[in-house]
């Protein structure tokens, strides 16, 4: 069945990267000439999807607003004839149908999934993390829906991180099926190394049926006093079993302040405008490091 609704996540406080997170979402935080979570959308239409539903809060309306028309700045543009900024500008708004919910209390990441209950319905559905933002030529949640698509069973986007991050990511059982293909039979959320089953983490995209939502409406409260994502699907993991996915491109954390800035040095490398210099730019600063 092809996947065409996803959700993105969208709520969280943005406290690891304050104060630029007061007044504007993390989400908007730029990657050169575009916000973060632009490149999420445009990842999953990349593979499909054609619904998205994007979870918000209070303060984030700023969202909404870019991913609709701006009639005045457009007019202006058309009239200056500067048209290939002006399609830039128009792009956002005609990328797919957008939705928006709030989830009025911060309570985590299976909180927030479950507002969408309504919007997803019966369908499997993808997830793509709103911190996550993964940069290569193949969409990493594309990859995930042909694993859904081929083994018939939920998906989780991993890869292998050190110790001092599994523990606050989350740790997977897994055994290799393929290259980059795994089966999950359990995982945990932020253990301790001494109960880690490996160093194979969820990285920020998934892809799931929708039974995942009966599971998030009876379980406990996780880690950190909030309703985790993790424990609802390490319950499938353990009952039905998962299916992992190494995704190509590469993943930037834009909830961590190293991370934006990796987004913003390595995209801008490879951006046509501004890659030339920048890379002779790097190249005269590191001089005097």
């Amino acid at each position: 069945m092809r996947i065409k609704k996803a959700i993105i996540p969208a709520a969280g406080l943005g406290t690891r990267v304050l104060p630029a997170s007061k007044a504007m979402p993390k989400e908007m935080l730029p990657i050169v000439d575009k916000p973060a979570i632009q490149y999420i959308v445009e990842e999953a239409v990349k593979a499909g999807i054609t619904d998205i539903l994007i979870i918000t809060n209070r303060g984030k309306g700023i969202i909404e607003d870019h991913f609709d028309y701006a009639i005045e700045l457009e007019n202006m543009l058309e009239k200056r004839g500067n048209t290939a900024v002006l399609n830039e500008v128009r792009k956002p708004a005609e990328l797919a149908n957008i939705y928006y919910i709030r989830q009025k209390v911060t309570r985590g990441l299976g909180d927030a999934v479950l507002r969408a209950k309504e919007f997803v319905g019966d369908e499997p559905f993808a997830v793509l993390y709103g911190d996550d933002v993964i940069v290569g030529e193949i969409p990493a949640i594309g990859e995930l829906c042909e694993a859904y698509e081929k083994y018939g069973k939920s998906v989780v986007g991993i890869k292998e991180v050190p110790d001092e991050l599994l523990v606050k990511y989350s740790s997977l059982k897994t055994e290799r099926l393929d290259d980059k293909i795994h089966s999950v039979t359990d995982m945990i959320e932020k253990p301790s190394l001494d109960k880690k089953f490996s160093n194979f983490s969820v990285l920020g995209r998934c892809v799931l049926n929708s039974e995942v939502f009966e599971i998030l409406e009876r379980i406990p409260l996780g880690a950190g006093g909030e309703l985790q994502l993790t424990d609802a699907m390490a319950e499938i993991s353990r009952t039905k079993g998962m299916t992992g996915v190494e995704f190509s491109g590469t993943r930037y954390d834009m909830g961590n302040k190293f991370g934006i800035l990796k987004a913003n040095i390595e995209v801008g490398l490879n951006h046509p405008e501004i890659g030339d210099e920048l890379k002779k730019y790097i190249k005269e600063i590191s001089e005097n490091f």
